[in-house]
């Protein structure tokens, strides 16, 4: 059965809160398990911000042009995440700033998933339709397959740099 979009987002953002919480727990001296968890948490945002980027922002500014500010704003806090994600992917476990980096995206990620949860997903519900929102959604189900799964990749970072710049 296909699932609305904000659905769709909103599991993202559950899953990314589990690894999220997954990493924090791991404390010190875990480096092989906060490796694992943070190679997890950067495929899993390099994706979420994928199929944001290419599906449900460019119809939510097309459609629904009052949220305009909205979409770009997340455009730039996907664009910080695109770069942490990359010079994290990029570093060891045991570099002194790995754990900081992280807690750095953490940070950014889980205010950018609250503006969205608390604020822009309700506007864009009630802007676009169940209708339209399963249609979105259906397309973000399929970039999924073919999405980037690491930050390094260049495709995930053109796109990032080419949406800024855009």
């Amino acid at each position: 059965m296909p699932k609305d979009a904000i659905v769709l987002l909103k599991e993202d953002h559950k899953q990314m809160r589990r690894l999220f919480r997954e990493f924090q727990k791991a404390g010190d001296g875990a480096e092989a398990s906060k490796g694992r968890l943070a190679k997890q948490i950067l495929e899993e945002l390099t994706v979420h911000t994928y199929i944001e980027n290419e599906a449900m922002y460019p119809e939510t500014r097309k459609l629904l042009p009052d949220l305009e500010d909205d979409v770009l704003e997340s455009y730039e806090e996907h664009h910080v995440a695109d770069l942490l994600c990359a010079e994290i992917a990029m570093m060891s476990p045991s570099h002194e700033r790995f754990d900081a980096k992280m807690t750095v995206l953490i940070e950014n990620v889980l205010h950018h998933m609250e503006e969205e949860e608390d604020d822009w997903f309700p506007k864009v519900r009630e802007g676009l339709g169940r209708t339209k929102l399963r249609e979105i959604g259906d397309r973000m189900v399929e970039l999924k397959k073919t999405a980037p799964r690491h930050p390094a990749q260049p495709s995930a970072l053109k796109k990032a740099v080419d949406a800024v710049i855009a």
